[in-house]
């Protein structure tokens, strides 16, 4: 079922015609109460029996919000124009919203692609598009962007793990972009048969559940401690390197193999050691002690 527009007029003629009509029916009884013809009576009190049946057809439809009729039961189509209107009086109307809301999911305890257990929530921003749709074809519009969001980011949880690995996969901490693209279009999917159109979707939490949030630090530690000390090792290596090539180079001292090993081994002690070193100065010979 596809949303359609309904039948209005505006409301302000029709407030001056319902007006005239009570004018008429007021008139027609003072006719009557003048000896005049004794139909006149009942045709007022039909007029005002109208009018007062009209007065039901109006309503008031806000901006970015419609107005979905039933006659008898039935769609009769969906009206968006603003201000005061006038429809059918027999008509039901019901009110939909068509501005953009957002709401922010529960925190979610699920398992990632390796099966670490996580937690995770959501932001998801959402507006009505086919108010047909959000009436007729779901039972509680609001109540099922609520779950089937849920469902869908619990859904695309599973399909990354929680950090990248070597292989270049998405991860869930690192892709951003990716992961809010993909939870989007998961959602998009469930919303489809309600009239809804998804604006944006955004993780709001994630974090490691408490059971390993404490082994997954260390990890997490180690791996940084890990890739600082290849860091400072490289940059070591290099430092000696270049120390070497200069001192060859403007020709200050001539050493060995065995001497340029123990000064190599020295300057990485130095350079790599995490505590700051006691120099030894050496008042001998070069190969004396």
């Amino acid at each position: 079922m596809n949303e359609r527009q309904g039948f209005s007029v505006a409301g302000i003629p029709m407030v001056f015609l319902c007006f005239l009509m009570g004018l008429g029916s007021v008139a027609l009884w003072m006719e009557t109460a003048r000896g005049s013809v004794g139909y006149l009576g009942p045709a007022g009190v039909l007029l005002i029996a109208l009018a007062l049946l009209m007065v039901k057809g109006f309503f008031q439809v806000a901006p970015n919000e419609g107005q979905v009729l039933q006659l008898f039961g039935k769609y009769a189509g969906t009206v968006r124009a603003e201000g005061l209107r006038w429809t059918n009086p027999f008509c039901t109307r019901r009110r939909v919203s068509l501005r953009v809301r957002n709401f922010e999911s529960g925190k979610l305890k699920v398992n990632d692609s390796d099966g670490n257990p996580i937690e995770i929530a959501a932001v998801v921003v959402w507006q009505v598009i086919d108010t047909a749709e959000a009436v007729f074809c779901v039972d509680d519009y609001e109540n099922f962007v609520t779950i089937q969001s849920e469902s869908a980011l619990r859904q695309m949880a599973q399909n990354y793990p929680y950090d990248a690995h070597d292989d270049g996969k998405p991860a869930l901490r690192s892709h951003g972009d990716v992961i809010n693209n993909h939870l989007r279009d998961e959602i998009q999917a469930r919303l489809d048969k309600a009239g809804v159109r998804v604006v944006e979707a955004r993780i709001s939490h994630l974090a490691y559940a408490q059971e390993i949030a404490q082994a997954m630090l260390q990890r997490q530690q180690a791996n940084a401690i890990v890739a600082a000390r290849e860091r400072i090792v490289e940059g070591a290596v290099g430092m000696v390197a270049m120390a070497l090539d200069k001192l060859r180079q403007q020709g200050v001292v001539e050493l060995d193999e065995e001497r340029k090993a123990a000064m190599v081994s020295n300057l990485l002690v130095v350079l790599c050691g995490d505590r700051a070193t006691q120099p030894v100065v050496n008042a001998g010979t070069l190969y004396g002690g």
